[in-house]
Parts: structure tokens; C-alpha cells; sequence
């Protein structure tokens, strides 16, 4: 599947393409992808983040190009696990005072 008709979106288009626009490599690789999990969102992030690695692969002077822009940094954030005793997170329980 194409990812102009996977992500739907043109924000999401350019986040696909960032790495080949800045090492002006745009058209010149066949890439093929699998993603799963997260949102349309992440992956897109994600795709973006293998395509930067694989292109430091392919020419180590591209990591200056790519690594000012955060391309070859992957987003820590995760989901904060649920605490017993609470009922999310981070929410408590309502608070009733009798």
C-alpha cells in the first residue's frame, strides 16, 4: 500500500518524506515498511525514524544532516502503568468525607 493513501494527511506525508527531502535523496530508494501498533500518528514517527537510521547506514555524512533535526531520536513517552488503590494513573478515587 502506498502511504500517500495510508496516511491521509499531508503533515503526515512529510514527516513520511523529511528524511529524504533533507539528504535530498527524494526518489531514489524503494522503501518497504511494516508498522504496527500505536496511532496513524506514531507510525508515521516511526517510519520516519527507520528510514533516518537506514539512511546513516548508507552514508555516514548524512548523520549531520539528519541528527540536528531529532531524526535519528526515538520519543521515550510511555503509558504510566495503573496504580493499585487508584482508579487511573494518576486519578484517585472520588473523595467522600463520611
Amino acid at each position: 500500500k502506498d502511504y500517500k493513501s495510508y496516511f491521509s494527511t499531508t503533515p503526515l506525508h512529510y514527516k513520511v518524506e523529511q528524511p529524504f527531502r533533507l539528504t535530498d535523496t527524494f526518489g531514489n530508494y524503494d522503501v518497504k515498511v511494516n508498522v504496527e501498533g500505536g496511532g496513524i500518528t506514531g507510525q508515521a514517527e516511526a517510519i520516519r525514524l527507520g528510514i533516518s537510521r537506514a539512511l546513516c547506514e548508507i552514508n555516514p555524512e548524512w548523520r549531520g544532516e539528519l541528527k540536528p533535526e531529532g531524526l535519528l531520536t526515538r520519543d521515550p513517552r510511555m503509558v504510566e502503568r495503573k496504580k493499585f488503590g487508584q482508579k487511573k494513573a494518576r486519578k484517585k478515587f472520588q473523595f467522600s468525607k463520611r
